[in-house]
């Protein structure tokens, strides 16, 4: 057990209040888009008459973007300052997302996955930035608190994000169901596709506005310049030093897993509840906006789990209290695979309380003590989020198969999100004394 009562906002006297507000507003932001998309697997594989997996190229361009601009972010940030990363980030979100205007008028798939590619290369910046940043804004001794207080309004920007995906999205595509769909015309279809396509990209466009906003009040706000020193890149042996640690390099590896898994869990979610409540009688447009509606109390459990958790850090060990949640995650999960009605669904929203605090804590655990190597350091742990674009892929071709043996396939998908959890009790268990 610790307690700390240092305050968390300032360092050497100098208070971090004003540009702590203007960083965290940058993880409610990114959080909107996260779980905007998340339910768009679905709705583009009704749009465009795909199978789950094709549906599913929207998380591979989505998290692949993360992927391919972590490093590139990093670079700049450190060439340049982690203010001008958050303001590259902000300026290719907002690009992405006005993207969606002329990916509609294509009428085809493949731009709307360029599009979130572009905008998530901005969020790749942002993240990059926005993590380091807050950790920066005080004392070494409380970055861990301070970055899941960051992170805590982050699941606050996810809620918005699903709630406009149900409400002003799902709820307003054409009710005809997948099979149905099948069988109009290619005209029909046409019509069909145009105007869901009409009412998807209305609130991308709406953010990419706010986004651009957020940009001008960053670019003439007076940011700190904490830990913005050194220019030298020395790209290759920072990497070599920083990978030679074990809390780093095990970390990426947690990270991975762990992002890997809370976009199954969140993506998937609709497929499980559909099966659910299709299973019970119910019409399947009917099926997956109350599935959303699950989806949206588990963020909100997500979302108070954050504060409850970041208080217990005050007390309880990151590493310790990473590993149980991790426990606990991995017991839903076995829920969720061995239940098929209702309680299964209750097990994968439950689900969400326990990772509640598992991204911040694997990243200021494997930042800790690396100083002004964190700026690549943070942009390993984002191209971890890697995870996040290789795993759902898996997990829907293994939807796609209806039934394995007896079983849902939608159930024995859950697998994969288990076995991501049994490597975060590893990683938090490995670092419990060493906070």
């Amino acid at each position: 057990m610790k307690s700390n009562s240092q305050s968390i906002l300032s360092k050497d006297g100098v208070s971090y209040i004003i540009p702590f507000i203007l960083i965290t507003s940058c993880f409610a932001l990114w959080g909107f888009a996260n779980d905007i998309t998340n339910p768009m697997v679905k709705a583009f594989s009704k749009i465009f008459r795909m199978s789950v997996t094709d549906g599913a190229l929207v998380q591979v361009a989505f998290y692949g973007g993360y992927f391919a601009m972590a490093f590139p972010a990093a670079i700049f940030i450190r060439k340049y300052s982690y203010k001008a990363g958050v303001l590259m980030g902000l300026g290719l979100y907002a690009a992405g997302a006005m993207l969606f205007f002329p990916a509609k008028l294509t009428g085809s798939y493949y731009p709307f996955l360029i599009a979130y590619f572009i905008l998530t290369c901005g969020l790749s910046f942002l993240e990059t930035s926005c993590n380091p940043y807050i950790l920066s804004m005080g004392t070494e001794e409380t970055a861990t608190r301070r970055l899941n207080l960051a992170q805590s309004f982050n699941p606050m920007g996810s809620l918005i994000g699903m709630f406009v995906a149900m409400n002003f999205i799902q709820a307003r595509l054409n009710p005809l169901d997948t099979a149905g769909r099948a069988e109009l015309s290619e005209t029909e279809f046409a019509a069909m596709r145009d105007n869901d396509l009409s009412v998807l990209i209305g609130p991308y466009l709406l953010i990419g506005l706010v986004i651009a906003m957020m940009f001008i009040v960053i670019r003439f706000a007076k940011m700190p310049k904490n830990s913005d020193q050194s220019h030298d890149i020395s790209f290759l042996p920072t990497l070599r030093r920083i990978f030679a640690l074990p809390r780093y390099r095990e970390g990426v590896i947690a990270q991975f897993f762990y992002v890997g898994a809370q976009i199954m869990c969140w993506t998937f979610i609709i497929q499980y509840g559909t099966r659910v409540f299709m299973a019970g009688g119910m019409s399947e447009i009917d099926a997956e906006v109350l599935s959303q509606r699950y989806n949206i109390i588990a963020m909100a459990i997500f979302c108070c789990s954050r504060f409850v958790c970041t208080f217990f850090l005050k007390y309880i060990n990151a590493g310790l209290l990473l590993a149980i949640l991790a426990v606990g995650a991995g017991c839903f999960t076995c829920g969720v695979i061995l239940l098929h009605d209702i309680w299964g669904l209750y097990c994968l929203v439950a689900v969400s309380a326990c990772m509640s605090l598992m991204f911040p804590t694997i990243y200021g655990i494997a930042l800790q003590g690396l100083g002004d190597d964190a700026k690549f350091g943070a942009a390993g742990l984002i191209m971890a989020i890697l995870g996040g674009s290789v795993l759902p892929p898996l997990q829907a071709s293994i939807i796609d198969m209806g039934h394995i043996g007896t079983l849902p396939a939608v159930n024995v998908s859950f697998i994969l999100p288990l076995i991501c959890f049994i490597v975060i009790v590893g990683y938090g268990w490995r670092n419990r004394l060493k906070d």
